[in-house]
């Protein structure tokens, strides 16, 4: 955008209206609702603005099957301006999956796979030498601009009689490189209890809202001590929806008890965004609006607040000067059916669509299913 254009009537979420100046793909001025003027002038008076959303787990190298997509299908065209790339990729291809990150308009980020076949294979730990550390280290030393941190999935279909072995070497890996762990939990074993008291501050736990067995709520919809301690040291908990890691019924329970998600993310790949029962960043948001939360808080758990786990808190701000990354979107007070990962329907009265983006001085306009 060479030209000075301007969004004019812009709502921010706490309600205020503004007019947006873009610059050389640059915010050049933030003015009241209706005095900016520029080259090119665009009413936006229907649509709110946020930095750019953040997805902060997401599987974005299309070769693996089932676990792929084209970055830009996962990103732009749902509203969102960067993607953290959860474990894709180990060692062997994460060069790959960065090279394709810089041929799309999306941003990408990546936690590497401390397997170094990635999720070529959904057992990627059933064999711990496919754990190469020095490999991990290599790749690590290469794509340090790009990699934020090391996944491990610690679920019985993936370390299969390894138990908690690969995440102890996560740990391990993360002590020797300083990056922390995106840990996803599902079916035992092993026990969730072996699992989450060898997180740290600032390790993720992904998929914290799954309805399995072996979750972090008990029967009476409680939270477990191993949770509310991993909270108290200053653990991160993510949503990570995907197809099997979201229920109403836990997230519900969540909400009573005070456990909020640190950031909202989709697990989004080709199969559940075409197929549910994620279909985009917008639908998750949406489910949370349903639950109770504020638009405030459901729009800081995809902008600053991820913005500062990965510390660029310029992701997730609008400040003049800064690259101009925004989200368009709007929120429609009409009905629309949410789906959770275990099939159960609810009705909201309100609901998110993501509009399009402004990224690297151009617009770009959302392509979401539902």
């Amino acid at each position: 955008m060479k030209e000075k254009v301007v969004l004019h009537h812009l709502k921010r979420v706490n309600g205020e209206e503004i007019d947006i100046v873009i610059e050389d793909g640059k915010i050049a001025e933030m003015t009241g609702a209706g005095q900016a003027r520029g080259d090119q002038e665009w009413d936006a008076s229907s649509l709110y603005v946020s930095s750019g959303w953040i997805d902060m787990h997401v599987h974005a190298f299309p070769e693996f099957d089932p676990y792929g997509d084209e970055i830009d299908e996962i990103g732009v065209k749902q509203g969102v301006t960067t993607i953290v790339d959860a474990g894709s990729c180990g060692a062997d291809r994460i060069g790959d999956l960065v090279a394709n990150g810089k041929a799309s308009a999306t941003n990408l980020l990546a936690f590497l796979n401390i397997s170094r076949i990635g999720l070529k294979r959904v057992d990627e730990l059933s064999e711990l030498a496919w754990i190469d550390r020095d490999r991990v280290k290599e790749a690590i030393a290469d794509y340090s601009d790009s990699i934020v941190g090391l996944k491990a999935r610690i679920s019985q279909s993936v370390v299969r009689e390894n138990g908690v072995e690969p995440l102890r070497i996560a740990r391990e890996l993360s002590l020797e490189t300083g990056l922390p762990l995106m840990v996803h939990i599902g079916s035992a074993p092993p026990d969730i209890r072996e699992v989450i008291p060898l997180l740290q501050r600032k390790d993720i736990i992904t998929h914290y809202l799954n309805g399995k067995a072996n979750n972090l709520f008990d029967a009476s919809g409680e939270p477990l001590p191993i949770l509310t301690e991993a909270i108290g040291r200053g653990v991160h908990l993510d949503v990570g929806h995907g197809t099997a890691s979201f229920s109403f019924r836990v997230a519900e329970a969540a909400k009573r008890n005070g456990i909020n998600p640190d950031t909202i993310s989709t697990d989004i790949y080709r199969g559940n965004r075409l197929n549910g029962p994620v279909y985009s960043m917008a639908n998750v948001l949406s489910k949370f609006l349903y639950l109770g939360y504020s638009l405030e808080e459901v729009i800081s758990a995809v902008t600053s607040r991820a913005a500062q786990w990965l510390g660029r808190p310029e992701l997730g701000r609008i400040r003049v000067g800064d690259p101009a990354h925004l989200t368009l979107f709007a929120v429609k007070e009409t009905p629309a059916a949410l789906i959770d990962s275990e099939g159960e329907r609810r009705v909201s009265n309100r609901h998110i669509e993501a509009k399009g983006v402004i990224i690297h001085g151009k617009f770009i306009e959302c392509e979401v299913r539902a």
